[in-house]
């Protein structure tokens, strides 16, 4: 029996979802959704709740509620949670990753920040406006999106390809946001209002097999492949700050020196060596075209020089940058390199952001002042990707948010994305269950 306060429903609704164990591993028959889909039906279910199923191969199910708004031409309000997570080892945790467990007013298990707390608290509030006889001005959804994990293919970018209909909105709101940043004076909260693109590149070098007892002045493809990934790593792009880093910056309470070291690209640069190692990463890679080489290939066995050896590169790319920025920008890096490889890009998936203003950005800002006393509400951009970029191209300004307590700080707090011992305290799905009812009562008045 799950408890009528926000908080307990929340919790609950939470470990249930965290015990679906709804694992997505990028292959079309993992992530099983519709278990989750399953459990938010129930817990949704009423007369006249509108519910409906899109399942576009079986198990990956995405769950829909509408209430439709009074008004026709009102604004239109998503709340969207995906319910997919990441694979999780037992190992090096501290309890049952997929236990749902209640431990000292944390629940514990993989999903409870990436993102089914919000998945849940989103529910809660939504079942708390339908339980009042709630008739908005303009129509509300609740989106339970599958597939979030593995890039959308059977959940947001599917849905918004085929069912614009279903969940076509002017505005959405979505991870990720809310953990209180360790910069600037006060309580700083970031709401994403843009997110980095991605252009993955596999690099392919050449060489001249041989015998491997016999290596002098052989054409080795893994020492080539060797040398580009020391020139990636050792010969990154200078700082860029564009429009969403320059409103992040207005939008803190700073000193007037650290004000000017974070506006300034070669003082940015000597200021992330003195800051802690998560806040530098993160204010990093917010200002930088960053390339990651995560994969290596080579080789076909241990006494044959290699023939050929591909590394894998992630490439994160910042507002205004395409493939074409991207492949200028690696041939400075490498030089004479890059004549001698054989370059196969993975799609171009462009930066997207939406304008810090308007009706539900006033509606965020406002209710989180009220729940965080003293806060300050700041633009921020994601430095990956999340559903929120297919809907920003068909024209929804959207945001990523939540509000989290103190409890946790920001360093740990992300590690905990895709790492151990992620966790989410009971204190931060009581003040999201109480924002997103704040926000949609607020909108779509």
């Amino acid at each position: 029996m799950i408890p009528s306060d926000g908080v307990g429903e929340a919790t609950e609704l939470l470990q249930q979802l965290i015990r679906d164990r709804c694992v997505n591993e990028g292959t079309p028959e993992s992530g099983h959704e519709s278990r989750s889909a399953d459990a938010l039906a129930a817990y949704l279910a009423g007369p006249g709740v509108e519910l409906r199923r899109f399942e576009p191969v079986p198990g990956r199910t995405s769950l829909v509620l509408r209430v439709e708004g009074t008004e026709r031409g009102a604004p239109t309000l998503c709340f969207m949670g995906h319910t997919d997570v990441v694979p999780a080892a037992a190992e090096g945790w501290s309890h049952d990753p997929f236990g749902g467990e209640l431990v000292d007013g944390e629940v514990w298990g993989r999903g409870a920040v990436d993102m089914l707390g919000i998945t849940a608290s989103m529910a809660v509030a939504t079942k708390r406006l339908l339980r009042g006889g709630w008739r908005p001005r303009g129509t509300f959804i609740y989106f339970a999106v599958a597939d979030e994990e593995a890039m959308g293919t059977y959940g947001a970018k599917w849905m918004v390809d085929e069912h614009w209909d279903a969940v076509g909105c002017d505005l959405l709101v979505t991870e990720f946001g809310g953990t209180r940043l360790p910069f600037g004076r006060g309580t700083v909260l970031p709401v994403a209002v843009s997110e980095k693109g991605s252009h993955w590149m596999r690099l392919r070098a050449r060489g001249v097999p041989g015998h491997g007892s016999m290596p002098y002045r052989t054409d080795n493809a893994v020492v080539h492949i060797a040398d580009v990934i020391s020139r990636i790593a050792h010969d990154q792009p200078p700082a860029e700050l564009h429009e969403v880093w320059r409103s992040f910056v207005a939008s803190l309470d700073l000193d007037p020196a650290e004000r000017a070291a974070l506006s300034d690209p070669r003082r940015l640069e000597e200021r992330l060596e003195a800051l802690p190692l998560g806040i530098a990463r993160t204010l990093h890679a917010l200002t930088h075209t960053t390339f990651s080489p995560n994969i290596v290939q080579g080789g076909t066995k241990t006494n044959v020089v290699a023939e050929s050896a591909e590394a894998h590169i992630d490439i994160r790319t910042l507002p205004g940058q395409d493939g074409e920025s991207v492949r200028s920008m690696l041939r400075g890096m490498l030089g004479e390199l890059w004549d001698h490889l054989e370059v196969a890009a993975e799609g171009d998936n462009l930066a997207t952001a939406s304008p810090a203003s308007g009706r539900l950005w006033d509606a965020l800002v406002g209710a989180t002042r009220r729940l965080v006393p003293g806060s300050r509400v700041v633009p921020f951009m994601v430095m990956g990707a999340t559903d929120a970029r297919f809907f920003r191209r068909k024209g929804t300004k959207a945001y990523g948010y939540g509000l989290f307590s103190d409890r946790v700080g920001f360093d740990e707090f992300m590690r905990m994305f895709h790492g151990r011992n992620e966790r989410i305290d009971q204190a931060s799905l009581g003040l999201m269950v109480e924002l997103w009812e704040s926000a949609a009562r607020e909108v779509l008045a």
